[in-house]
């Protein structure tokens, strides 16, 4: 079914999302405060709104993806939204969402929470796909339009848990990005080749997902045994990184966090535990 459409912000990731929505027949109303960024999606067949007003009445369904959640305030703000359906797609923490779901209620709005969980590229492709929370009706009414740009995970009807599993997913990606540059920067400091390390940063990051299993376990039952590896045992060799880092000039802020981490097990008690013991430094208190 074609379902007309709103979407407002056109960077890469909007303009992934509007070739989607156009190549699957959802006829598509843009806008951005950069105009000329439009020129791209209406070449595709978008229609440029020339103002917010006119892009908001355009469609019910009004799609954002902006820098973060301030910026809808900026843009729809004194805008005539009732009755439409938002979904921002844009970025910002769970308590923002929250606030922002009470703003769409005030004015008569429903709000979809959302975090797309490819890059642009990928937008839309096998494997994409797109965290949502919010109303479950308001979700179910437009999934098959939003599906177009990748499998849609409704995660419940609570608006801040779209942003939680997505700041949850680049919490785990950021990190992991870091380390990788850091690994690198640490073996040019002796001129080894980037290429030359490469392959067996690539065996180690593949092996990762071989420890979901047993965190999950030990998580759950809130055991943690340290027969094979313990938080001393890898405390020690975080030290290491950290003296490697430091003798070589490279950059120590993200191992000595990882060695702090490490430190705080031990001072806890759980240095023979197993590493994953170290979730109960990082939980909540209490």
């Amino acid at each position: 079914m074609s379902t007309p459409l709103t979407l407002i912000g056109l960077g890469p990731m909007g303009q992934a999302m509007v070739a989607k929505f156009l190549a699957n027949g959802h006829p598509t109303t843009v806008w951005n405060r950069t105009a000329s960024r439009a020129d791209g999606v209406v070449a595709l067949g978008a229609t440029r709104a020339a103002t917010v007003r006119e892009a908001v009445d355009a469609s019910k369904l009004i799609v954002l993806s902006l820098t973060d959640y301030a910026a809808m305030y900026d843009i729809l703000d004194g805008q005539s939204i009732a009755g439409k359906t938002i979904v921002n797609l844009s970025s910002d923490t769970p308590a923002q969402t929250l606030k922002a779901a009470a703003w769409a209620a005030e004015r008569g709005a429903e709000l979809l929470a959302g975090g797309v969980m490819v890059p642009a590229p990928l937008v839309g492709e096998e494997g994409a796909y797109v965290f949502y929370s919010g109303p479950r009706a308001v979700f179910d009414e437009h999934r098959d339009t939003l599906a177009v740009i990748g499998r849609p995970d409704h995660l419940g009807e609570d608006h801040s848990l779209a942003q939680l599993f997505y700041l949850a997913q680049l919490d785990y990606f950021l990190t992991t990005l870091g380390g990788l540059l850091h690994s690198f920067a640490l073996v040019r400091s002796a001129g080894v080749p980037f290429a030359k390390f490469a392959p067996y940063l690539k065996d180690n990051a593949d092996s990762m997902s071989m420890y979901l299993e047993e965190t999950v376990r030990n998580l759950e039952e809130g055991e943690y045994p340290g027969d094979l590896a313990n938080i001393v045992m890898m405390g020690a060799t975080a030290d290491h990184v950290v003296g490697a880092s430091e003798a070589s000039g490279v950059d120590d802020e993200l191992p000595k966090a990882i060695q702090s981490l490490y430190r705080r097990g031990i001072a806890a008690g759980r240095g023979h535990e197993n590493w994953t013991a170290l979730y109960e430094v990082i939980k909540p208190a209490g």
